[in-house]
């Protein structure tokens, strides 16, 4: 019998912003993660957030790139990022940057088991979950 295709890793995603140098400066500040330019096969220059093997490409609300998502807007994502930096360090980083904290640190299931839990709100209010995994 043959057996049905089926997706194997997630590449990136798209997140809507207000403006993206805000989102940029959030991300690379407050996360870590690396700005970054990028030129498609039109020409279009873009940007993208970079961490490990993954990317979140974004579009500034209004000025979003064909195709895109039905009813593309900020502040509707919900994003679990992992970490290996324990979460005390986190929770310094974020008093030190003014960054509130939601709810946390809370146990919670990950995709591959259980974690730990920080929530805090991208310039967007894209809820944003920073997790440690536990054994």
């Amino acid at each position: 019998m043959e057996q049905s295709p089926r997706v194997n890793a997630l590449d990136h995603l798209v997140l809507t912003v207000a403006n993206i140098p805000d989102t940029c400066r959030f991300y690379q500040d407050v996360l870590g993660m690396q700005a970054e330019a990028f030129t498609v096969a039109d020409g279009t220059r873009r940007w993208a957030l970079k961490f490990g093997r993954q990317k979140i490409n974004l579009h500034e609300v209004g000025s979003e790139f064909d195709p895109k998502s039905a009813h593309p807007t900020t502040g509707s994502a919900d994003l679990c990022f992992l970490t290996s930096t324990p979460l005390e360090d986190w929770i310094k980083h974020f008093s030190v940057n003014h960054i509130t904290i939601l709810q946390g640190p809370i146990a919670r299931t990950g995709a591959t088991g259980p974690i730990h839990s920080i929530y805090i709100r991208d310039p967007d209010e894209n809820l944003i979950e920073v997790s440690v995994q536990k054994t």
